[in-house]
């Protein structure tokens, strides 16, 4: 039997789903995690990449206030609870195959933990690594 995203591959645009088979489908990894990627909803640049496992990712839907899962503490971390910076989600996509969440996102204050907007500040240029700091 093939999965649910596979048979979405050949839906048309604006066919629907239920919330409940999607989230069955995902293809979370033997931790129990997805990667979940943090793009802003007004420039589009990409923010952070985060994990989250069931819970984070119910809690974020349920909420609209983005939640992950850390792995050095090993519990629920909701982005912005100590620093401020939250994540407002405005949209969350699944890629094509169910192991990779998007989220777009309205973040307050900077992404990154280093006070950056964005955690990929750092860009290869030849053999040379240089610290950007603007999108």
């Amino acid at each position: 039997m093939s999965s649910l995203f596979k048979q979405l591959e050949a839906a048309d645009e604006g066919m629907r789903v239920d919330l409940e088979a999607i989230l069955s489908e995902i293809k979370f990894n033997a931790d129990g995690l997805v990667p979940a990627i943090a793009q802003s909803a007004h420039s589009g640049e990409v923010l952070m990449l985060a994990w989250m496992n069931i819970d984070a990712l119910r809690e974020t839907l349920q909420t609209g206030r983005v939640c992950y899962f850390s792995r050095s503490r090993n519990t629920l971390w909701r982005k912005g609870e100590t620093s401020g910076h939250t994540q407002s989600l405005t949209s969350l996509r699944i890629d094509c195959d169910g192991d990779t969440i998007l989220l777009e996102v309205e973040q307050a204050g900077p992404a990154c933990h280093t006070n950056r907007q964005s955690c990929f500040y750092l860009q290869v240029e030849g053999n040379m690594v240089e610290v950007r700091t603007g999108a």
